[in-house]
């Protein structure tokens, strides 16, 4: 059996989330100083291109807007750095929710906030959305900025060798996606560039992502939730997502469940989900956590029922909830 952490938080105010490049640079990406104020705004003091970090703010050093494809204008990221040093430093990349429809990397700045206090790179990604390209477009963008960023890992001070995935509700299902599928050809566009560079990562956080498209609905019924979201709906997330009713193409659902690509040498997880989510059932998280932990052993794979939170809120950004997630890639990558 998985090792199972259960939490009782008391939720302080709910945040509802929707369910659910070029082959090598030119010339490194001009870096930019940052002053970081509230959550979500990024003040610029310097564009100076530098063969150093950029130069130190008060916790964080980025730069902006970088272009990690050219096959679409979504394919930008930001990437932060600790305040000080040349690293080469362990690297997350965060993947934002928003039902794969909606949501910008913006939502990851909080997040990189605090990881970069612990010592790690964040790049906050924007990717594809359903509106302008289905399913695998989103898994082809996450897998060609990772692949940019390992292949510049010595201008932006990485470590190419250790990377996670993070991802919260639609971006956790793509984090969890990019963790099980290294080296799964179909799930790559190797055209976006960077061919040279793998994908593979060395830890995923999943925080109440959406992983089997097709038990959804049973599984609401599974747990007495009458007020869940449909998924099986023509005009559900995952339904736009993919291009179809999701129950009429089981084929393109398989292909981007995670659960199809486990295997032995699949990096540790942490997977977390509200027990009151009516977006996302809570076992499209627990059956996942339960099959990776039958092939990668329960000392890889950390499963938590939030017990009574929903689909986002203070239960997962709380500081302590932060500092428990850093001590688990922590373990992984350092």
């Amino acid at each position: 059996m998985l090792r199972e952490l259960g939490f009782v938080l008391c939720i302080a105010s709910a945040v509802s989330v929707s369910a659910c490049g070029s082959s090598s640079p030119s010339s490194p990406t001009s870096p930019a100083s940052t002053s970081t104020g509230s959550a979500g705004s990024t003040t610029t003091t310097s564009t100076t291109t530098s063969t150093a970090p950029p130069t130190t703010g008060p916790t964080t050093r980025a730069w902006t807007n970088v272009a990690y494809a050219t096959a679409s204008s979504a394919n930008r990221l930001d990437l932060y750095l600790p305040a000080d040093g040349n690293g080469p430093f362990p690297t997350v990349v965060f993947i934002h929710g928003g039902g794969f429809s909606g949501g910008s990397r913006s939502q990851g700045l909080s997040t990189a906030q605090y990881l970069v206090t612990r010592g790690y790179a964040v790049a906050t990604i924007d990717y594809r959305l359903s509106g302008e390209a289905k399913f695998p477009a989103q898994i082809h963008d996450v897998k060609a900025a990772i692949r940019y960023l390992k292949a510049n890992a010595s201008t932006y001070f990485l470590r190419a060798d250790r990377f996670a995935t993070w991802g919260e509700s639609a971006g956790a299902g793509l984090a969890a996606l990019a963790g099980t599928s290294g080296g799964v050809f179909e799930l790559e566009d190797l055209s976006m560039g960077s061919a040279g560079a793998d994908s593979r990562v060395q830890a995923v956080v999943d925080l109440f992502g959406p992983i089997n498209f097709l038990t959804m609905n049973s599984e609401w019924k599974l747990l007495g939730v009458t007020n869940g979201q449909d998924h099986d709906a023509a005009n559900s997330p995952e339904s736009q997502l993919i291009g179809a009713p999701i129950q009429t193409r089981p084929d393109l659902c398989t292909l981007y469940n995670p659960e199809t690509y486990i295997s032995t040498d699949d990096p540790p997880f942490i997977v977390q989900h509200g027990s009151a989510d009516v977006l996302i059932p809570y076992l499209q998280g627990k059956n996942f956590a339960d099959k990776l932990a039958s092939a990668l052993g329960p000392a890889q794979v950390t499963w938590m029922l939030m017990d009574g939170a929903g689909h986002g809120g203070s239960a997962f950004s709380s500081s302590g909830n932060l500092s428990l997630l850093a001590s688990f890639l922590d373990r992984s990558l350092k």
